[in-house]
């Protein structure tokens, strides 16, 4: 690609997430789906247009200053666990809390573990947990320091079948219980439906879809 030669990657997308809603991103692989989740997180900065969150505008903000917006009041939960293996399952929980100089942050990363279900593995290291338990700790951890959004991408892709359902009825049971606002990226039609509303991204274009409900919400 010579100097003159751009990529375009997102054109003309326009979103809008109300507080404590659910929102799914459906598309083929390729299509755009990460790099928006990661522009409306402020992982990356878009060549054009705003980012607003919770009335904070994240283009006009230095990059310390999104870190720590992000820091304060953004979770993520990865298809990746990207848990520290030296850690327990406690320590791992309790880093975002102590990258934030919460007070007392012991206590609160073991309520979160609690709520997961994973109260017995608090000592546990990442190799001594099943796949499905790590990512209930990457859940713990990203809900530990209380975000008002959570960014979610392809949750259960990594899991099988029933372990991924245990874990998605627990993202949007905790997300609906606190009314965290979730953007969930996912190629499963049954997770996907779930959601409050549903956009399907095809070659970088976002187009809100007819939200079909399965048994579940």
């Amino acid at each position: 690609m010579n100097e003159r030669e751009s990529l375009s990657i997102l054109r003309d997308v326009n979103i809008e997430v109300g507080k404590g809603e659910i929102v799914s991103i459906v598309g083929p692989s390729g299509s755009g789906k990460s790099t928006l989740l990661s522009l409306m997180a402020g992982l990356d900065t878009p060549t054009s247009g705003q980012i607003i969150v919770d009335g904070t505008d994240l283009t006009r903000l230095s990059v310390e200053e999104v870190t720590k917006f992000r820091g304060r009041r953004m979770g993520f939960v990865f298809q990746g666990f990207h848990l520290i293996p030296s850690l327990t399952a406690l320590e791992n929980v309790m880093v975002p809390l102590e990258i934030a100089r919460h007070r007392d942050p012991e206590p609160v990363a073991r309520a979160a573990l609690e709520r997961v279900g994973l109260a017995e593995r608090l000592t546990h290291r990442p190799v001594q947990l099943s796949g499905g338990e790590q990512q209930r700790v990457a859940f713990a951890r990203a809900i530990a320091p209380s975000p008002a959004i959570l960014f979610v991408d392809e949750p259960t892709g990594s899991l099988d079948v029933k372990t991924g359902e245990v874990v998605a009825d627990l993202l949007f049971d905790v997300c609906r219980e606190f009314r965290v606002t979730m953007i969930l990226v996912t190629h499963m039609p049954s997770l996907a439906e779930r959601a409050d509303k549903i956009y399907e991204m095809v070659n970088g274009v976002l187009e809100e879809k007819k939200v079909k409900r399965s048994g579940k919400k």
